[in-house]
């Protein structure tokens, strides 16, 4: 991790604070998504886990600061971020893109001797199997219709040429922090990796999910949901049942 000065509160959004909280949830959204992606996610977990929201640069009340199309780069600073939030058992969630940033943390995370306690990865292809889709090369209206085709924006941004012109900059570069990124070899993570996914996902096979196993010394599970990329709003009540089953597994409270 970098030992640059940055504002870790510009990072981290906490929708319901839970000061009793047994554990931790640290949720990174998709390409082009927001912290307020998760507040479904938090107010059904609060008040015993926490969710600590990250809210990438260069979207709603970060819109006025640059984009970060560097994985890596947007790793070291959402660990550092995060460190300070690391003095109870935590867990990490990523949704498709947020799957690989949030592995990447989770092993910064551990090298600094605070190994998470599980790790959750949705909708995404294992780090090793990344793949360049040439997505941030697109034309605005390819883009537009690419997340169409996954139904990740709301029809109302759609039909705003407003809204439109002020999110494609974040989804183009999160696009560009995906595809670009390449996977370094190094220790595997100490912590299970949960993933999931759903089964009519048009981004990734299920079948892709299975190697995320290789990435940990800890344990592996993979459950599948109806649903496509976003099969997450529709099954958010299960999906947070699957979440506290795996979290309270050997926390002691």
């Amino acid at each position: 991790m970098t030992n640059s000065n940055i504002d870790g509160a510009a990072w981290i959004r906490r929708f319901h604070t839970s000061p009793d909280a047994d554990v931790r949830l640290m949720c990174f959204p998709h390409a082009g998504g927001s912290a307020s992606f998760f507040f479904p996610v938090s107010k059904g977990l609060a008040p015993r886990v926490e969710v600590l929201a990250m809210q990438y640069p260069g979207r709603q009340d970060r819109r006025s600061e640059p984009n970060v199309p560097d994985m890596a780069h947007m790793a070291d600073r959402a660990a550092e971020s995060l460190l300070p939030w690391t003095d109870k058992p935590f867990a990490l969630f990523g949704h498709s893109m947020g799957a690989t940033l949030a592995y990447e943390v989770a092993r910064r995370l551990q090298d600094a001797g605070r190994p998470a306690h599980a790790l959750f990865v949705s909708g995404r292809r294992a780090p090793h199997r990344n793949l360049d889709d040439g997505l941030h090369l697109l034309s605005d209206d390819e883009i537009v219709a690419d997340i169409g085709a996954l139904d990740g924006t709301g029809a109302r941004v759609f039909g705003d040429a407003e809204l439109m012109e002020l999110v494609l900059p974040a989804i183009r570069s999160d696009y560009q922090a995906a595809e670009t990124y390449r996977y370094v070899p190094g220790p595997v993570l100490t912590n299970p990796v949960h993933a999931l996914t759903g089964f009519s996902d048009a981004r990734v096979d299920v079948g892709e999910l299975h190697h995320w196993k290789e990435h940990t010394e800890a344990g592996f599970d993979l459950t599948v949901f109806s649903g496509g990329h976003f099969y997450l709003a529709e099954q958010l009540e299960v999906i947070l049942e699957l979440i506290r089953t795996r979290l309270f597994e050997g926390v002691r409270t």
